[in-house]
C-alpha cells in the first residue's frame, strides 16, 4: 500500500498528521508490517515528537532558529546559496540535520507509537507551503 499525504504550512514550525496517517492505515487494512513516511522537499523534515505538550513544539521550533539563524544574522555571513531569501540556506541546513524518512512499526493495523508521540512535519521556510508526504505500508512476511 502506498499513498501521499499533502500538508498546507503556514511558515515555520512543527505541523502534526499522526491522525491522518492512522486513519489511512485504518482504511486500507493494514495488519502487521512497517510504516515507512518519506518527505519529498529539501527545507522541511518529519519528526515523531511529544504530542502531550505544545511547549515541546515551541522550545523545538525555538532552538533551531537559535541553531540556525537566517542568512543575515552577522554569524551566518559565510553561506552563499542566498538568492531564495535569508530562510532558505537556513532551512536545508536543518533539514540536513533532522530525519526526512520515519519508518514506524505497525501491529493490528496500529501504528507502535508511544503514549505521547506523534508524527511532524517540521517547515523550515517563512512562507507558506504545500508538502508532500510520501508513505509506504509494508505488511510482514508470514
Amino acid at each position: 500500500m502506498h499513498t501521499v499525504f499533502s500538508l498546507k504550512t503556514g511558515g515555520p514550525g512543527l505541523y502534526e498528521f499522526t491522525r491522518t496517517v492512522s486513519s489511512w492505515l485504518r482504511e486500507e487494512g493494514a495488519g502487521e508490517g512497517l510504516l515507512t513516511l518519506f518527505v519529498r522537499h529539501t527545507s522541511c523534515s518529519l519528526l515523531i515528537q511529544e504530542n502531550a505538550d505544545p511547549d515541546v513544539q515551541v522550545d523545538l521550533k525555538a532552538f533551531f532558529e537559535r541553531l540556525v539563524p537566517h542568512s543575515d544574522h552577522p554569524s551566518m555571513q559565510y553561506l552563499i546559496h542566498t538568492y531564495e531569501g535569508p530562510d532558505d540556506m537556513p532551512a536545508h541546513i536543518k533539514a540536513s540535520l533532522l530525519p526526512v524518512s520515519l519508518s514506524i512499526p505497525v501491529v493490528d493495523g496500529e501504528m507502535v507509537l508511544g503514549t505521547w508521540q506523534g508524527i511532524y512535519l517540521f517547515e523550515h521556510r517563512d512562507r507558506p507551503h504545500h508538502r508532500q508526504v510520501a508513505a509506504q505500508f509494508l505488511t510482514a512476511a508470514v
